[in-house]
């Protein structure tokens, strides 16, 4: 009797993961090329790429927005999103991250780990999501697969299970050594791959090579490690499967080597991702959380429908929402409930995406990720599913914007459509925040960094044909407790009429480092303070956390322990001590020494040599402080930790200062306490 096998296992949910410029987009390209799915390869550097669809991705020649499409290869079909490698876009990293079985890791093969190649790897390490890296450019000048893996076990601490060894070097590579099945894979220009023996002038090094990768295998792996142990070798099969394994469990990343651009180690690419990475029902099934913690819902069409937003385009003419379902069946014209906003929502259509083209599907399966019309309120990160199965899933974390611009119409007239276009930018993209400040009455628009905020703008000039005016970017202030105080007696009482309000509590303020945020506790004995009471306190105690003494800017890195207090037998209630905790935080922080923190930011910057005394003191100049530096093929690399306040053009600064030969890039790491001197404007 023949098998049925489950449709499934045949799926992929796959990212594409890397730093800026490590090739992901041209990686992208060159799968979809090799998969039949374009017939022409695309470049990034003739903006002719599928993915990069957008004008400003185009004329900028990065990814911006995180980009769906389907392919097929050896049976299995691929569902892969390109992600941005900008870490002004991280936060579209971390939306797609939330819905995917699996990546591929792109690392460049001069450069190694990169800043940005970091953050999102961390990143999946958050999700628990799967990787396989792939490095890249090996037929750059300085090319070295050995040291990319060396900065991979060194800076990201997976064990690197190296299945592969290049065939020439540098502007010579033409191929790799399969040491799974120890056969060459070879390319000739613009040609197909070729399989053949293994030269002999490598057959001696991809023997050690296979010994070495056998032996990691084994350590790691229970199963390999008996065979081994048995017969001091391992089959193709046996460590075929290990790798397997060991990707799926996180104990090990398999790393492939090619030259995505010379179109050289695109279908092992392909191969690997089929063989290592995870179907949909290889992951654990989805747990609901809140008041639907401990449900369950497993990758089966039949079973009720439970899906994730992670991704929504809003424009002129209607929605489209971008849907992993988890489990369950969906149907043009269905009916589905938004756990979010409670309230139901009936699916219009339901498209396969391909980029910026859509394919029309009658149904959409567990396993699928596609894109849906006709939903009118849900959000990336709202949980849709059967009406009378209700979920709701975690969502994406969205991160905290830490620059802000005023943002006003050039006429008058367009403030309306301003408004309106604004709020169309915060609904695709959570990252960004719009709000109106209350002193000034200006609109304010803050987002991830200055980048983020210029090609946000951008797109409201383009798509709405509006001309707009930005002020000078801004950081988000922070204020912490420098000093505390303790004992701080404060009392509510309010008598106008009817029944009263009174509250007398004692607080104690102390500094806590500024990642610990906010804790409070009691110390109250004798009931004093009954229970309810004190939670009304905490509550109070966050609302003045939202304006310190300083700025008014949000409080963080601080404990509050409440002492003792009283209360009347009559006009004691939660409002009266929310009340109490409210304002007696607040006049007890301005008794505390505060102190001003801004924004840090972890700036890698290379130069050619001969500019590097300039850029040490251009950067001491933006209160910078060097933490490394180090040598690389004629340039030096140089790390520092600078206020993200002194950025703000720092690109053009350094490309004078290197005659245009010079990069840079940053990645956000927390706050420190600001020098005397600066002010929070």
């Amino acid at each position: 009797m023949r098998t049925r096998i489950n449709p499934l296992t045949t799926v992929r949910n796959l990212g594409i993961l890397a730093h800026v410029d490590a090739g992901k987009t041209t990686v992208t390209e060159r799968i979809l090329f090799a998969t039949g799915t374009t017939h022409r390869r695309g470049e990034v550097h003739d903006g002719t790429t599928v993915t990069d669809f957008d004008p400003q991705e185009r004329d900028r020649g990065i990814t911006i927005f995180a980009a769906a499409i389907s392919c097929a290869w050896d049976g299995h079909r691929i569902n892969l999103i390109d992600t941005p490698g900008h870490v002004d876009f991280a936060d579209e990293v971390e939306r797609s991250l939330r819905v995917l079985d699996g990546a591929v890791a792109v690392f460049d093969a001069v450069a190694g780990v990169e800043p940005q190649s970091e953050s999102v790897w961390r990143q999946a390490d958050r999700y628990g999501v799967p990787r396989i890296a792939f490095v890249n450019k090996m037929d750059r000048a300085g090319a070295d697969l050995d040291a990319a893996v060396a900065s991979v076990r060194e800076r990201l601490h997976p064990a690197p299970l190296v299945v592969q060894l290049p065939i020439g070097a540098e502007d010579g590579f033409r191929g790799v050594v399969d040491l799974v099945r120890m056969r060459a894979l070879t390319w000739a220009d613009g040609g197909d791959m070729v399989v053949q023996e293994i030269p002999e002038t490598l057959a001696d090094e991809a023997a050690r090579r296979r010994r070495v990768l056998e032996e990691a295998v084994a350590e790691l792996h229970p199963g390999a490690l008996e065979e081994f142990c048995a017969r001091s070798a391992l089959d193709a099969r046996t460590l075929g499967e290990a790798l397997r394994d060991l990707t799926h469990s996180g104990d090990g990343v398999v790393v492939l080597c090619g030259s995505a651009y010379r179109n050289r180690g695109v279908e092992p690419l392909l191969d690997a991702l089929v063989s290592y990475l995870p179907s949909p029902l290889d992951v654990p099934a989805v747990r609901g959380t809140g008041e639907d913690d401990g449900q369950e819902r497993a990758a089966d069409p039949a079973a009720p429908f439970a899906g994730l937003v992670f991704k929504v385009n809003a424009t002129p003419t209607g929605r489209l929402t971008y849907l992993r379902i988890y489990s369950g069946t969906i149907e043009k014209g269905d009916t589905v409930w938004d756990s979010g906003v409670r309230r139901t929502e009936r699916i219009g259509r339901i498209l396969r995406v391909q980029a910026d083209r859509h394919a029309q599907l009658e149904r959409a399966v567990a396993g699928d990720i596609v894109a849906v019309v006709g939903l009118k309120a849900a959000r990336a990160g709202s949980t849709l599913c059967a009406p009378d199965a209700p979920l709701v899933l975690e969502p994406p974390s969205v991160a905290e914007p830490v620059v802000s611009v005023a943002v006003e119409a050039v006429r008058s007239t367009d403030t309306d459509r301003l408004a309106q276009a604004l709020a169309r930018l915060a609904e695709e993209d959570p990252s960004l925040v719009v709000r109106t400040d209350p002193e000034t009455g200006q609109t304010v628009l803050s987002g991830m960094g200055e980048l983020h905020l210029e090609v946000a703008l951008e797109k409201v000039r383009r798509d709405q044909g509006l001309d707009v005016n930005a002020g000078r970017p801004r950081v988000a202030h922070r204020e912490t407790v420098g000093r505390g105080v303790s004992g701080f007696v404060f009392r509510h009482v309010k008598q106008d009429g009817g029944a009263g309000q009174f509250a007398h509590v004692v607080l104690d303020v102390e500094p806590l480092p500024v990642d610990a945020g906010f804790e409070f506790r009691s110390a109250v004995v004798g009931g004093r303070v009954p229970q309810e009471y004190v939670r009304a306190v905490e509550a109070g105690c966050r609302d003045a956390l939202a304006e310190g003494p300083l700025g008014g800017h949000p409080v963080t890195g601080l404990r509050v322990t409440l002492t003792d207090g009283a209360t009347h037998v009559k006009d004691s209630s939660d409002t009266a001590f929310r009340t109490a905790g409210r304002f007696g935080l607040r006049d007890a922080l301005r008794a505390c020494a505060m102190v001003l923190l801004e924004p840090v930011a972890e700036v890698t910057v290379t130069v050619p040599d001969t500019a590097v005394g300039g850029v040490l003191g251009d950067l001491a100049a933006r209160r910078g402080r060097v933490t490394g530096s180090a040598a690389r093929a004629g340039s030096a690399v140089v790390t520092a930790t600078v206020p993200l306040a002194e950025l703000f053009g720092y690109a053009t600064r350094l490309r004078s200062r290197t005659q245009g030969r010079g990069t840079f890039t940053a990645r956000p790491t927390g706050y420190a306490q600001a020098p005397s001197g600066v002010t929070a404007v």
